[in-house]
């Protein structure tokens, strides 16, 4: 049976679709950073783990288990003054098949105070085939802050034999500071993903990629000592002297790992949220 347009419409809305948004800031406190304004709804929820320093650290859960057609997350979270707030992911995201049109989309909003430092640390977001997942994630910081990002993403998982076909996605970060932006970066992926990825030019049959970008008043200081831990397959860049930008490529998901772990303890005090340990 062929449905219309408006027919197709109907049907997907009356499909059942994950709401979740979740609201974190922090503030200081007796020389701590602790929570100042929370809020959660629907299948986004985050936990605390049991603090180790002084930083507030923010684990956010995704109930629904995934992300597909319809779904939609929000996240927003901020760093007061004086304060260290990390966050990341409880498990991998995953980006799963979607019927019909409309795309499942997480949306993420970040603000950094001058004085103050955000850790944005998800683990590895998986795309599975005939996903429709798109994604947002915008940083908006105070001059003088401090922000940290790191996003992996996994074509498919190879020890499962998985394959990207056919599918969507598209994603895009903006980092600003001041007001200005100063990083803007875009990906958009249509069709058979596995082919596109083969090609020497993209990512020459490799199955994972991370983004690490840190902006700071000390980025330029991190630059020689980011580029002496980098595999044959990553790069480090100075764009300027307050944006470090870093891109890795690997095999698998175990590979990207353990290339981007040293990365990340590098730039964040030789810390790493528990999930991220192999």
């Amino acid at each position: 049976m062929n449905l219309h347009p408006g027919a197709i419409a109907e049907h997907e809305a009356s499909q059942p679709r994950a709401r979740g948004q979740v609201r974190v800031t922090s503030k200081r406190r007796d020389g701590r950073s602790v929570i100042d304004d929370l809020a959660m709804s629907g299948s986004m929820k985050l936990l605390f783990p049991r603090p180790s320093g002084d930083a507030l650290d923010a684990m956010l859960i995704n109930t629904a288990g995934g992300v597909t057609g319809g779904d939609r997350f929000f996240v927003e979270a901020g760093a007061g003054p004086g304060t260290t707030l990390t966050l990341t992911t409880q498990a991998a995201e995953r980006a799963y098949a979607a019927r019909g049109e409309t795309a499942g989309r997480i949306e993420t909003h970040l603000s950094v105070a001058a004085d103050a430092r955000l850790n944005w640390l998800p683990q590895e977001t998986i795309l599975f085939d005939n996903m429709n997942f798109e994604r947002g994630l915008t940083a908006d910081l105070d001059s003088g802050a401090r922000f940290l990002m790191v996003e992996p993403l996994v074509l498919g998982r190879v020890a499962m034999g998985e394959r990207l076909r056919a599918g969507r996605f598209r994603d895009r970060v903006e980092i600003r500071v001041g007001g200005r932006p100063v990083y803007l970066d875009g990906v958009a992926l249509t069709g058979d993903v596995e082919a596109q990825m083969a090609r020497p030019a993209t990512m020459n049959g490799a199955r994972a990629v991370a983004a690490l970008v840190y902006a700071g008043p000390d980025a330029e200081a991190w630059l020689a000592p980011m580029r002496r831990l980098m595999p044959e397959t990553g790069g480090v860049s100075l764009h300027s002297p307050g944006l470090l930008t870093c891109r890795i490529v690997a095999p698998d998901s175990f590979a990207l790992r353990k290339a981007l772990i040293p990365a990340m303890r590098l730039m964040n005090a030789d810390e790493i949220p528990r999930p991220w340990m192999l």
